[in-house]
């Protein structure tokens, strides 16, 4: 005896339409592509146990995707909203385990500096917060909320008390500005530092070449063929490097730096050539100052504040420098590493383009405003 069930399904064209469609998009989830099978067949007048079989699913799974989409149309075919199981934790427990995060470990007796998820578990049941949680719990709590007290950042905070304003002169100067005027086409900006101890790595084997689901492999062990410093300007705005290789830094090779530049076209015949730097011994104080005057009128040394380095652009170069030349090389000897430091300085200038520069000084008196507050909370927590 063939049964019928009480949901008969009529089905307009823009369903029909739209059930199709369901069935033959690739991207369709299994599910959505089941429940209109079972709707398309039972408008065929199909019955259950025939959609059933068809399908290869129970009877009761047939009969309930009818019933649904005959009491709801379309919307029916939806997944209804689940509870889930009642949480085991209240809101005020979870906050207080989050806030825990956010302090020292030491305020609360640990003898460590970072927290890990296993000790917050275990000290927020030390001070019954709640009766038992675990680790893996704790560690889901902060990664919903973006907390990770387990990993450290350095940091230096501002020392200089006039750290806004030499700061924002610099940034002016990467804006082609200075005291409120635009640069003209014959001034130029040249960012400008060491990078001292580059090691002459000779590795014991060489490295291999990477394969079929393997990273290139460098060999650990080396041996030490000295250091050599590393000096460059890097013109900002024109993104050219002009670099040489020293035995050390001091002032003669910083000297021999900016006679490098100087001495040739553009800034020779330029109006004005900034040197924007830091406070290293090589070129630091008003003596400095005086001493690139003396010998290059047109050049204007521009000190950054002290621990600024990072509003250096011509660091952001030598970490380039480091990444693609250096780490992980193999080098003879101080005059093969100069060679291929020196080599990489010509393939980089070949194709470079000024540096996306985005901190600028509404960012840095935004940041000086965070260093405000953040001092204050210091001083009334101490």
């Amino acid at each position: 005896m063939r049964i019928t069930s009480p949901f008969a399904v009529t089905l307009t064209d823009s369903e029909t339409e739209m059930l199709t469609a369901t069935i033959r998009r690739s991207t369709a989830r299994a599910r959505d592509v089941l429940r209109a099978q079972i709707v398309l067949l039972a408008a065929d007048g199909r019955t259950n146990a025939e959609i059933a079989w068809m399908l290869g699913i129970c009877d009761d799974t047939a009969r309930k995707w009818r019933r649904r989409f005959a009491q709801s149309g379309l919307a029916g075919l939806a997944d209804r909203h689940r509870s889930g199981r009642p949480p085991s934790f209240t809101p005020v427990q979870v906050a207080a385990v989050k806030a825990r995060a956010c302090e020292p470990p030491a305020r609360h007796g640990l003898s460590v500096v970072r927290w890990s998820s296993a000790e917050l578990a275990r000290t927020a049941v030390a001070q019954q917060i709640l009766a038992r949680v675990s680790a893996s719990t704790v560690r889901r709590w902060l990664a919903k909320d973006a907390l990770q007290p387990w990993r450290q950042q350095c940091w230096i905070f501002p020392r200089d008390p006039d750290f806004e304003a030499k700061a924002g002169r610099v940034l002016d100067l990467y804006d082609r500005r200075w005291k409120g005027r635009r640069l003209g086409g014959d001034e130029y900006v040249i960012s400008a530092d060491e990078k001292p101890g580059v090691q002459a790595l000779r590795r014991r084997h060489p490295s291999l070449p990477a394969g079929a689901g393997r990273p290139p492999r460098v060999e650990f062990e080396y041996r030490r063929g000295g250091t050599l410093a590393y000096l460059a300007g890097y013109d900002v705005h024109h993104a050219r490097v002009f670099g040489r290789c020293e035995r050390t830094t001091g002032i003669v090779p910083f000297t021999a730096l900016v006679d490098q530049v100087m001495s040739q076209e553009p800034y020779r015949s330029a109006k004005r050539v900034f040197w924007v730097v830091d406070n290293g011994s090589s070129h630091s104080g008003a003596a400095s100052i005086a001493r690139m005057t003396e010998r290059w009128p047109n050049a204007v040394l521009v000190h950054l504040p002290v621990h600024a380095s990072w509003l250096n652009q011509v660091e952001v170069f030598f970490s380039i420098l480091q990444r693609k030349a250096i780490t992980g090389g193999h080098f003879n000897d101080l005059g093969d590493l100069a060679d291929k430091i020196l080599g990489f300085q010509q393939h980089y200038n070949a194709a470079a383009e000024p540096f996306d520069w985005k901190f600028t000084k509404t960012k840095l008196r935004n940041l000086m405003q965070r260093l405000a507050v953040h001092t204050t909370q210091h001083q009334l927590a101490a």
